[in-house]
């Protein structure tokens, strides 16, 4: 397979989350993306645990991190920088998700770039922005959940302000970065010309309110927490209790609710003066969950899914172990297998992009400054030199 991005080449001073789900989208994609990371320790993701491959290298890391390759280099010290202005003459892009008062600091940004090469793309992703009273805050995805609305739209009405099971912001963040640094890098092909492209969590998340943000700034309806993960103004659209656990049933088209109320064998539902309009079923949800639930406790959820599947939108309601478990996910082929120096099959998630049809290749996630010596023989430092630098701590 030709991968599209093949031939570019990423620098990403980049750690944990947000930065590196975004970037490894582009390595999948065939770009040749260099982490560059601190000579101790390196990317705080690698110590996360709790499970590890060996010290240091943790599954956690393995995550955000397949097909990059990895260098060591200090660019807090002036040697660093002149790697650093090296490495870029020959890239087209240079990404990272620092604190946002940080690119500016270690020579980040396209002014500090750009005499190295002028069509360099500059890509930052912080927490709240690099140019206001914020940028020097610290920041992370449950903070943006919680201050954009997340929290207080995700669970049941009378429960606690519930936050998404994942680190939604930090993938969603992640891949806009991607997007913007493309669309940046296809205009600077053609111009010669790189620039700086900026986004950030709380920007993201906020963007990501979406329709309930338009209701309320058009019509002051702020949009809160509906009983069962229902949808907010349609019904039924939302989990029914089955009799052996739940499932989720759209039945948001006026065909699909005369399909639902048929197939479960509650045709007189479609009739009912409580049901017979969208607006009235919305009116009485909670009598027609009662109904719904009484119909759906009486089999378990596969019968259901038997009975519905293909013919509505319907899903079950799995539990994680039972989400990777499905036989439908392994036939399409969305776990995929690499092999790491500590586990000959580790098993990773396939990316959800495919080219001609075909499922883009794995490689496991690097060790800890394992291309450093080949990117730097590279870029033109002889053997003399990088074991100066790494005498010195810099590499």
């Amino acid at each position: 397979m030709t991968l599209p991005l093949s031939g570019y080449r990423i620098l990403s001073a980049e750690q944990y989350g947000a930065g590196p789900y975004g970037t490894m989208f582009l390595a999948q994609l065939g770009a040749e993306v260099i982490k560059i990371e601190a000579p101790k320790g390196g990317d705080t993701a690698r110590a996360v645990g709790p499970h590890f491959l060996r010290p240091n290298e943790s599954i956690f890391f393995q995550t955000f991190n397949l097909n990059k390759k990895s260098i060591t280099l200090d660019l807090n010290s002036e040697d660093g920088q002149q790697v650093l202005h090296r490495l870029v003459g020959s890239a087209h892009a240079v990404a990272n998700n620092l604190r946002g008062d940080l690119p500016a600091r270690m020579g980040l940004t396209y002014g500090a770039l750009k005499a190295a090469n002028p069509a360099i793309v500059c890509a930052h992703l912080s927490a709240y922005g690099r140019d206001n009273e914020r940028a020097r805050w610290p920041g992370y995805d449950y903070l943006m959940q919680a201050e954009a609305g997340f929290l207080a739209m995700t669970g049941e009405p009378d429960a606690p302000p519930t936050r998404f099971g994942l680190s939604i912001v930090d993938f969603m963040t992640g891949t806009m970065m991607a997007v913007g640094l493309l669309a940046a890098l296809l205009d600077a092909q053609r111009s010669g010309k790189g620039r700086d492209i900026d986004v950030d969590l709380l920007s993201a998340a906020l963007h990501q309110t979406s329709y309930p943000a338009m209701w309320y700034l058009n019509e002051g309806d702020v949009t809160g927490r509906s009983p069962r993960s229902a949808h907010p103004s349609v019904t039924p659209s939302q989990m029914f209790r089955t009799a052996d656990g739940w499932i989720f049933a759209m039945a948001q088209l006026p065909k699909f609710w005369r399909v639902l109320v048929e197939r479960i064998g509650r045709p007189e539902l479609a009739d009912d003066p409580r049901f017979a309009s969208a607006e009235a079923r919305l009116e009485n949800r909670e009598a027609l969950t009662e109904l719904l639930d009484q119909t759906f406790m009486q089999r378990p959820t596969a019968y259901w899914l038997e009975l519905l599947a293909g013919h509505m939108p319907v899903a079950p309601v799995f539990q994680l172990d039972q989400a990777l478990d499905n036989p439908f996910i392994r036939e399409r082929g969305l776990v995929d297998t690499v092999s790491h120096p500590d586990r000959a099959e580790l098993r990773v998630l396939a990316n959800p992009i495919r080219i001609d049809g075909a499922q883009l290749p794995n490689r496991a996630a690097p060790l800890l400054g394992a291309d450093t010596d080949a990117v730097l023989a590279e870029a033109g430092l002889d053997s003399a030199e990088i074991e100066r630098l790494k005498d010195k701590g810099v590499i």
